[in-house]
């Protein structure tokens, strides 16, 4: 097991800096962040991107400002290799650190998500998993230290569907249809399945279901054979991570399959999906969260990471899919503590605290423009009983060297969705024998 201690700090606040409290920061003054990457296994080609994005992010408000509010910022990143027992055992190993214990746990993985959801509650130590984990975790009702922010799984599949309707000339168009959903075997590849199954059965498509197990990643030749040369469906949802993506983009030029009906999940999106195809992928499309666009916040990190040479990763990765991802876990984790130190008047706050400033963070357009990312994100709002705040998407599409953004932002369909969360986390907690909170 790898353990990474990162700690960068210097004075100074220039026009993107976060308030500072009244009270003159003390030596020991820090706020610990559980970061649980992976930049060895499988996975390790996107992985390592989004941890050099969250550390860039982290580094670039040590040395600028301090840190958050007067507090120097620990990110410490534990190693997991994707591996659900090692990201247990980083929690374990890790949760107590900083002055008052780490803030909160960032697993970076769905599998682990699951694994830590009893223990985090028990901890009192929020775990934030931006874009990805469960679903239903959503309810802070029943989870109240589980944070699926900004958009869940459940939320971008009926964007998705509402995508394929609108490129099919409506709902009523999508009677008959087939849809193709590669995924990788797993809790993450399963998620939205239960979602597909009841828009199929609503909107009369035909959900068709190709998992991919991780060993046999690169291995899809005779998977794409069945999709391409048997089924030939109408779309293809592509639900992947890793190597898997990059060869389902290969093996689907290689079998003639249109790029522009294969849609990809935000985690099977990104340049290290599409670059080892290059202009082969042209027409590939994607859904995301953030603007695929240069914003102040990148001009930021390359001024105070990269010009001082203190990156972990290449200059030209930032503003990348997957760096993007990694530094808006860092602006989100920032923003949770930064509302909790203002609240309690403290600058090392603890997870449970921390919670608090989650559950009552307010990203206005307003403060996402003081941020460096005005119109890169829609805005974020929380609140005890909902800890998804956003559920608005964008989709973008490969031109063969960029990824170029089309249409407006659309919304998922909050009222299906809500229904669902409420009746499985419902389950959840009379399996678990949780009371739900009031709220």
């Amino acid at each position: 097991m790898t353990i990474r201690k990162t700690l960068v700090a210097a004075i100074g606040a220039v026009a993107l800096s976060l308030p500072i409290l009244a009270t003159q920061a003390k030596a020991e003054d820090n706020v610990h962040i559980s970061f649980l990457g992976y930049r060895t296994g499988a996975f390790s080609v996107g992985g390592s991107v989004i941890a050099n994005g969250f550390s860039d992010y982290i580094k670039m408000l040590n040395a600028r400002d301090g840190g958050i509010n007067g507090a120097k910022i620990i990110n410490e990143e534990c190693e997991t290799g994707y591996a659900t027992p090692r990201g247990v055992e980083c929690y374990e190993r890790i949760k107590g650190n900083g002055v008052a214990g780490t803030t909160q746990v960032i697993p970076n993985s769905t599998g682990i998500t699951y694994a830590l959801l009893d223990k985090s509650r028990n901890d009192k130590i929020p775990v934030m998993t931006m874009g990805y984990g469960r679903t239903d975790a959503a309810n802070g009702k029943v989870f109240p230290y589980t944070f699926p922010i900004v958009a869940t799984y459940w939320s971008q599949a009926t964007a998705m569907i509402k995508f394929m309707a609108a490129q099919s000339g409506g709902y009523d168009k999508l009677k008959g249809k087939k849809i193709a959903h590669l995924y990788l075997e797993s809790a993450y590849g399963k998620e939205p399945i239960p979602v597909f199954k009841i828009l199929g059965k609503k909107h009369g498509f035909t959900l068709h279901e190709f998992p991919v197990p991780f060993a046999s990643g690169t291995e899809q030749k005779a998977v794409w054979l069945q999709i391409s040369r048997r089924l030939k469906p109408d779309f293809v949802v592509l639900w992947g991570w890793g190597v898997m993506n990059a060869t389902a983009i290969k093996e689907a030029v290689a079998t003639g399959y249109p790029l522009d009906q294969m849609i990809g999940n935000w985690w099977s999106t990104s340049e290290q999906d599409v670059l080892p195809s290059g202009k082969a992928a042209k027409g590939f499309r994607g859904v995301d969260m953030f603007g695929a666009a240069d914003y102040q916040v990148h001009k930021e990190i390359l001024k105070y990471v990269h010009d001082k040479k203190a990156s972990s990763g290449p200059r030209d990765q930032v503003g990348q899919t997957l760096h993007n991802r990694g530094m808006l876990m860092a602006i989100l984790a920032v923003e949770a503590i930064s509302t909790a130190q203002k609240h309690f008047k403290k600058k090392s706050v603890n997870g449970e605290e921390t919670a608090w400033g989650y559950e009552n963070m307010n990203l206005t357009a307003e403060r996402l423009k003081t941020l460096g990312m005005g119109g890169a994100l829609q805005p974020v709002k929380l609140s005890c009983s909902d800890h998804e705040g956003g559920g608005r998407f964008l989709f973008k599409q490969w031109d063969g060297t960029k990824f170029v953004q089309t249409g407006s932002w659309i919304e998922g369909d909050a009222e299906l969705v809500g229904g669902l969360i409420a009746k499985s986390s419902a389950q959840y907690a009379k399996e678990k024998n949780i009371t739900p909170r009031d709220c």
